[in-house]
């Protein structure tokens, strides 16, 4: 690794490891898109990047933008941490993302009405049926359930990790209720008043139109014959780490949010408690996972959901979006076949690779994974957030023991993983500008056709050296911009 030579004081602590960088090249240069950002890098002093930081936090805390962090001992809400400098895409690698994308979410879309219907992937010996059924998403009161247009993603947010090489890859698949887009929109606001002409300069693609292009595809969806359809957006309440965004979004699509509480199913139907009397449903765009989703169908204990919403749902007098029954496919164990749907259902190769993952039920997989736990990323099958994951480098000896005991004791519920290095940007930190590992969650929406918003939540692992972005998870944020051709 040659010796990186800085442009100016902003970078004095700026060090090339073996990851890939977003700004610098292997030689230390930065790469032509970055010329701008790096010029005003280079040109303003350290002081004012501060305060203008320092505005950009004030205004994500007088939007009220937050996160809820548990299990922290300084309280339950802050500020969704967020870094000033872009995180640059150029039009040719957006371009790859785009199709691999559009690729990846119609194979998991076609998977997903095959697991619930003629399992024709399972006949052929493509995804073993076992691996499904014993998934702990996996809805058996979904199969022979017809799905209006038999659509069942609308909203799907997929991690992207850019390898040591320069490549994407597609890190894991986020189907159930993915978040953070709310995230994604603020920050461009942000970033949008504090470099205007940059802005201009790059040519950077809008993503201002996300809940119009989201509520677009949510009337897609309606039920056959509903013409004009209600829409409304299911939360949880405001204790759920997301309920900034699922206000947020309810309030830019212009439909109604509401608690299980304030519908109720009748005679199959599905109706909105309003002032002005009941309201009939015909979408709901649920933040409610499907275990809370009817007591009746699935948790008795569940408060969240309404009482008979499943046989409503069944019955097709109500969409739910997405699908129940769609976390089947964003199981981690599920996701290492994924190219191999793609082949069977598309009859091509994947545009974007998975990252090699080891499945622990076999026997080979697991043995090699107990031995170099140290060196690899361990995570369950069935969780998000970076929860019960063991990141093997940045581990203890009592961690790796714990988790060892975990696998052998149920060794479907984990994969495994190399320990990627993420590519690096440039963030902001006191002294100046230092690199922090990133991945990428672009956002696609689907009803009657595929939408892929150019850009998408840069996730930004804050401590030094720390492989770790997700946002429940202490992790921040950056905008990022796709570059006009």
């Amino acid at each position: 690794m040659p010796e990186f030579e800085p442009a100016s004081a902003m970078f004095a602590r700026y060090t090339l490891g073996q990851a890939y960088d977003e700004m610098f090249d292997g030689a230390g240069n930065h790469r032509p898109h970055y010329a701008g950002i790096h010029e005003r890098l280079c040109g303003l002093p350290i002081e004012l990047w501060r305060e203008r930081q320092h505005a950009a936090d004030v205004a994500f805390v007088t939007h009220g933008i937050t996160f809820t962090v548990y299990g922290r001992a300084e309280g339950v809400e802050r500020i969704f941490p967020f870094d000033l400098l872009p995180r640059l895409v150029t039009a040719a690698e957006w371009a790859t993302i785009e199709r691999g994308l559009v690729q990846r979410i119609t194979t998991l879309n076609l998977f997903l009405r095959d697991v619930y219907h003629e399992g024709r992937i399972f006949e052929a010996g493509v995804v073993p049926r076992t691996l499904v059924r014993q998934c702990r998403h996996f809805r058996r009161e979904m199969v022979g359930v017809r799905v209006p247009h038999d659509c069942y993603l609308t909203v799907v947010g997929t991690d992207l990790v850019r390898g040591p090489d320069g490549r994407f890859l597609v890190l894991e698949d986020n189907l159930r209720v993915p978040s953070g887009v709310s995230y994604m929109l603020a920050n461009r606001q942000i970033v949008k008043q504090v470099y205007p002409q940059l802005f201009e300069r790059y040519h950077v693609r809008p993503v201002d139109q996300y809940p119009r292009t989201l509520l677009a595809h949510l009337r897609e969806i309606a039920p056959e014959g509903c013409s004009n359809p209600n829409i409304v957006l299911l939360t949880p309440g405001v204790f759920n780490s997301a309920y900034y965004e699922h206000a947020f979004l309810a309030h830019e699509m212009a439909i109604d949010l509401v608690e299980g509480r304030d519908l109720l199913v009748h005679e199959n139907t599905v109706y909105a408690r309003t002032t002005g009397g009941l309201e009939r449903v015909d979408v709901i765009y649920r933040r409610v996972d499907d275990d809370y989703l009817d007591p009746l169908t699935f948790r008795n204990d569940a408060t969240l959901g309404v009482a008979g919403l499943f046989n409503a749902y069944r019955a097709g007098r109500v969409t739910i979006a997405n699908a129940v029954g769609t976390g089947v496919a964003d199981d981690k164990a599920v996701y290492a076949y994924v190219p191999a749907m793609i082949r069977f259902y598309l009859a091509e190769g994947p545009i974007l690779d998975n990252v090699e993952t080891y499945l622990l039920d076999d026997p080979r997989h697991l043995a090699f994974v107990l031995e170099h736990l140290g060196e690899l990323v361990v995570k369950p099958v069935g969780e998000s957030g970076g929860n019960g994951m063991l990141v093997g480098p940045h581990s203890t000896a009592a961690q790796q023991n714990e988790m060892r005991d975990r696998i052998l004791a149920d060794p479907r519920n984990y994969i495994a993983q190399p320990t990627l290095a993420l590519s690096a940007a440039p963030c902001l930190v006191d002294d100046g500008v230092e690199p922090r590992h990133v991945d990428l969650r672009p956002y696609v929406l689907c009803g009657q056709s595929i939408t892929v918003v150019p850009g998408g939540l840069t996730r930004v692992a804050l401590k030094r050296g720390s492989l770790v972005v997700n946002s429940s998870q202490g992790g921040g944020s950056k905008d990022t911009w796709v570059l006009g051709a």
